[in-house]
């Protein structure tokens, strides 16, 4: 049996701070830094939470199997 990953995270809103399944999370890579985040929905208040992801963020999102959607630009 594999052990789950989580992530901790914060909501800027209500200050929460608190623990993500990889489930909870969504990444999207875009052609730019400014088009590459991840997002999710506060557990506590129920913000809609978005935050710049480098590439170092992306790394441990994608190892810890966040759902990744890539977005073209075309």
């Amino acid at each position: 049996m594999v052990p789950s990953v989580v992530f901790k995270a914060a909501c800027p809103d209500c200050r929460g701070r608190f623990e993500l399944s990889a489930s909870a999370l969504r990444l999207a890579i875009g052609g730019s830094h400014r088009t590459t985040f991840y997002s999710f929905t506060c557990p506590d208040c129920g913000t809609f939470v978005r935050k710049p992801a480098g590439d170092r963020i992306i790394e441990l999102l994608t190892g810890g199997g966040v759902n990744t959607m890539r977005l073209h630009v075309g």
